[in-house]
C-alpha cells in the first residue's frame, strides 16, 4: 500500500469521501513523518501542530456531513514563510527582520483556508528571498532530501525540500526570478510560475508570483482552482477565470503543436551536458508524439541579464541601507556583499539604463517565443551545488548567473514550469522548463501533464 505521506491530493480527497482516511489521521501521520525528516533537511520554519489538528478536525466533520468546502478540504499544505499568515511572524529568511505577528493572511493563504486545507506550517527561505539556496541567517541550512550534501536551491527552498520529503502533497512558494522552478528542478518536483497576476499576491511587485510546488501536475491543478480566486489587494491581478484546471487537465495531444527548443541562452552559465541531454530527450519525445520542433534563438543577452541583476541588487541595497548597523550585521554576509558591491555607486541614470534593458528582455522574450505554442529549455544550467553554497558560483559578485532561463519569464509575465524529467549520473533530479504564451496557464498545465505521462518511470522518493 502507498504510504500516507506519498498519497496525492486527489487520492486523499477520495479516501476522505469513502471514509477510508480522516484528515486528522493524515495530519498526525504527517507530523510524525516531519519529525523523522526535519533533523536532516530543516525544511520548516514553523510546525503548527495544534492549529493544523483543529483545522483537520473541522474538515473531518465536514466530510462526514457530506459538505466539504472543496475537493482539497482536509488536504495538508505547507506555505513559504514570506506568504503572511495571521498570527505568525514572517522574517523573510533573515535575522534582521521584525518578528511581530502578521495581522492578516496573504491572498494565497486565505484561499487555501477557504478551501479547507490543513496548513501544517511555514517553510524556510534564504535572506529576503534573494538566493537560489537553502542558506539563511535565521533558518540555518535547508538540505536537499535526495542527498543531504546538496542544495535544494531557492528561494522556495523549504517548500521544495518538504515536497520531496513527503510533507503532504501541496506546497506554495514564490518566484521573482526562478524561486519556484529552480528548487522544484533540484528536488524532482513540478513547480509552476503562473502568469503575473494569475494568483493574487500581496504585496504585488514586478515579476513576483506565488505558485504551487507538487509531486504531480494534477495536484498543482487542484491548487490552482483555489489559489486563482480573486483578491482585491493585488492591483496587478488578472480578471478571474473560473476554469476548472483539474477537470480539464488531461487530453492534450502534442500532435500539431509547435514546440520551440533552446538549450543555450548565450548568457549566464553554460548548461552542463546532462541538462542539455534532458531537454533534448524531452523534445524528442514530444516530436515522436507529433509535435513540430523549432529552434528558438537566445533572447537574453549578457547585458540584459546583468541589468536584471543590477535591478535586484539596488532593490535589496535600498532595504539594507535603511537598517540600523545592528540589524544589518544580522543579515547573511553573502547577501550584504552581493547587494553592496556596486549598488551604492549606481546613479539614477545607471538605474534607468538597467530598467530599460529589463524591459528590452521582456520584449525580446515575448517576440522570440510568440511563434511557438510552447518553448522547452533547461530550468537551471547546473544539476546541483553544495548544501553550504549560496549559489552555484559561490561568488557574491556573480550570484545570479544561473537564472538566465527562468528570470526572462518573470519579466515577460509568461507562465513557465519545471517538470521533473530524469536523474543525473549520480542520482540527482533534472527538470526541464516549459513556457507558454502569456496568460495560457491552462495550456501550460495540460502540456506538463502530457509530458509527465510520456516520460520514463521516475525514481522512488527519498526516505529519511
Amino acid at each position: 500500500m502507498t504510504a500516507i505521506h506519498d498519497l496525492s491530493a486527489l487520492e486523499l480527497s477520495n479516501a476522505y469521501l469513502r471514509g477510508e482516511l480522516s484528515p486528522v489521521e493524515v495530519a498526525r501521520t504527517l507530523f510524525a513523518h516531519i519529525e523523522r525528516w526535519e533533523p536532516e533537511i530543516n525544511a520548516m520554519y514553523l510546525v503548527q501542530r495544534d492549529s493544523a489538528l483543529a483545522a483537520a478536525a473541522a474538515s473531518e466533520a465536514r466530510w462526514k456531513a457530506g459538505e466539504p468546502l472543496s475537493p482539497i478540504d482536509g488536504v495538508p499544505v505547507t506555505v513559504k514563510e514570506n506568504l503572511y499568515s495571521a498570527g505568525d511572524p514572517s522574517p523573510l529568511g533573515t535575522l534582521a527582520s521584525d518578528l511581530a505577528p502578521r495581522p492578516i493572511d496573504a491572498p494565497p493563504v486565505a484561499r487555501l483556508r477557504e478551501a479547507g486545507c490543513v496548513i501544517l506550517g511555514k517553510t524556510t527561505m534564504p535572506d529576503f528571498g534573494m538566493l537560489s539556496s537553502g542558506r539563511s541567517s535565521i533558518h540555518g541550512t535547508t538540505r536537499n532530501p535526495w542527498r543531504l550534501d546538496r542544495n535544494p536551491a531557492g528561494s522556495s527552498s523549504g517548500a521544495a525540500a518538504a515536497g520531496a520529503a513527503g510533507y503532504g502533497p501541496l506546497h506554495v512558494g514564490t518566484d521573482i526570478g526562478g524561486s519556484v522552478r529552480l528548487p522544484a528542478a533540484l528536488c524532482g518536483l513540478f513547480g509552476l510560475k503562473p502568469s503575473l497576476g494569475r494568483i493574487p499576491i500581496d504585496p504585488p511587485y514586478t515579476g513576483r508570483v506565488a505558485g504551487p510546488i507538487t509531486r504531480r501536475v494534477s495536484d498543482a491543478a487542484l491548487m490552482m482552482n483555489a489559489l486563482t480566486r480573486p483578491d482585491a489587494r493585488d492591483f496587478m491581478s488578472l480578471p478571474y477565470d473560473p476554469i476548472d484546471y483539474a477537470a480539464t487537465l488531461d487530453g492534450l495531444s502534442p500532435r500539431g503543436l509547435r514546440i520551440g527548443v533552446l538549450t543555450d541562452m548565450g548568457a549566464g552559465l553554460t548548461p552542463e551536458p546532462e541538462v542539455v541531454a534532458a531537454v533534448q530527450a524531452a523534445a524528442r519525445v514530444l516530436e515522436a508524439e507529433g509535435a513540430t520542433l523549432e529552434t528558438v534563438e537566445p533572447f537574453v543577452t549578457p547585458e540584459t541579464l546583468d541589468a536584471v541583476c543590477a535591478f535586484f541588487e539596488a532593490r535589496s541595497y535600498n532595504d539594507l541601507a535603511r537598517m540600523s548597523d545592528e540589524a544589518r550585521s544580522r543579515v547573511l554576509p553573502f547577501i550584504v556583499e552581493w547587494c553592496s558591491h556596486r549598488a551604492p555607486g549606481l546613479s539614477g541614470s545607471d538605474l534607468m539604463v538597467a530598467y530599460g534593458r529589463v524591459m528590452a528582455m521582456r520584449e525580446a522574450t515575448i517576440r522570440a517565443t510568440t511563434g511557438c505554442d510552447f518553448v522547452l529549455t533547461p530550468v537551471t544550467p547546473v544539476v546541483s551545488w553544495g548544501a553550504e553554497q549560496h549559489s552555484p558560483s559561490e561568488d557574491p559578485h556573480d550570484a545570479l548567473s544561473h537564472i538566465a532561463f527562468t528570470v526572462a519569464y518573470n519579466m515577460s509575465e509568461q507562465p513557465a514550469a519545471s517538470v521533473p524529467w530524469s536523474l543525473s549520473a549520480d542520482g540527482l533530479p533534472i527538470g526541464v522548463q516549459i513556457a507558454a504564451r502569456r496568460f495560457d496557464d491552462h495550456g501550460l498545465l495540460r502540456l506538463a501533464r502530457a509530458l509527465e505521462r510520456l516520460r520514463s518511470a521516475q525514481a522512488p522518493w527519498p526516505q529519511p
